[in-house]
């Protein structure tokens, strides 16, 4: 709220959320893949429990081998993949083997361990465009067991000229069937003309554009940056000339500080170390079965002590 004087009288009226255009930055994936990381970044390191985003693609992989990501271990956090094109063989320590393909859902939780690989199979499609999504588990679920879900089919429906897939969380009243730990939304929006999307005013919200072009509450929008809407916000107007592909992220604003390093989100320093030495030393995350690619080794430890952040990126300790 801010208060303006009209002929002496004073006047509250309701600031206009926050809108932030945030450029990702190319980031290799692997030995094959290079992402565009929307999330975390200096000036907003999450949108609620989102605490990691990144784009591939679209990428033209004929005669290549594609996504080639050996395993290698998490804690703390929910893996979110989305495809619009391509497709990707998960294979997890807990012996799951399940590919993931365009309109599908592949959710994997963390709880206190787990390791995985992503792999393009030798018969992949041509193209390989999507996301790769985390999701910071609350202390409520962070030590938990870990799980993994595939989601064949996912709910959808009809807003204004937008045909929107609800991935995870619920958006408007209809909800996707994975499971999920804070009251978020991940949803897929293919608009050609406009749409006034239902929003929570006690929700953030960010909005990024896998293909096309699109104003999103105002703000141009092109594939390799993610637009930070803020709270407060009823409705997120969008707008688009052709047909365009977005995803909206949204969730409450997530209080619990976090350290986040690698592949592990935590709580603190001594956690990270923790994690790290289990995962050198074949301890908590188990093996990948029917995988041939070696384990991903993990990088040294910084020199200096990680520090715990807000959501904002203040240091808490």
């Amino acid at each position: 709220m801010t208060d303006q004087t009209m002929y002496g009288c004073t006047v509250a009226t309701v600031a206009e959320p926050e809108s932030v255009l945030l450029p990702g930055h190319d980031v290799p994936l692997g030995r094959y893949t290079t992402v565009r990381r929307l999330l975390p970044q200096r000036s907003r390191r999450m949108v609620g429990a989102w605490c990691f985003a990144d784009h591939f693609g679209p990428d033209d992989v004929t005669g290549r081998p594609g996504m080639q990501v050996p395993p290698h271990p998490h804690t703390g956090l929910q893996t979110v993949t989305w495809l619009a094109d391509g497709e990707i063989m998960h294979r997890d320590s807990l012996g799951s083997a399940q590919p993931i393909r365009p309109g599908q859902l592949n959710l994997m939780t963390s709880g206190h361990g787990i390791a995985h690989s992503e792999q393009s199979p030798p018969d992949h499609p041509p193209g390989m465009h999507g996301l790769q999504l985390w999701v910071a588990l609350p202390e409520s679920a962070r030590h938990g067991e870990p799980a993994f879900e595939h989601h064949p089919a996912l709910p959808t429906l009809r807003q204004d000229d937008a045909d929107i897939t609800v991935v995870v969380g619920e958006l408007d009243g209809t909800r996707s069937p994975a499971t999920v730990h804070t009251p978020l939304v991940g949803a897929e929006i293919m608009l050609n003309g406009a749409c006034r999307l239902p929003a929570d005013p006690a929700f953030e919200y960010a909005v990024l554009v896998m293909t096309g072009t699109a104003e999103a509450a105002g703000t141009p929008l092109t594939p390799g940056s993610l637009l930070y809407l803020g709270q407060g916000r009823t409705e997120i107007p969008l707008h688009a000339d052709d047909e365009t592909r977005l995803f909206l992220l949204g969730d409450e604003p997530f209080e619990e500080p976090l350290v986040m390093w690698w592949n592990f989100v935590a709580r603190s320093h001594e956690e990270i170390v923790q994690a790290r030495e289990d995962w050198a030393n074949g301890r908590r995350f188990g093996k990948v079965p029917d995988c041939e690619a070696p384990p991903l080794p993990a990088p040294a430890m910084p020199t200096v002590r990680l520090k715990s952040r807000d959501r904002h990126g203040n240091t808490i300790a």
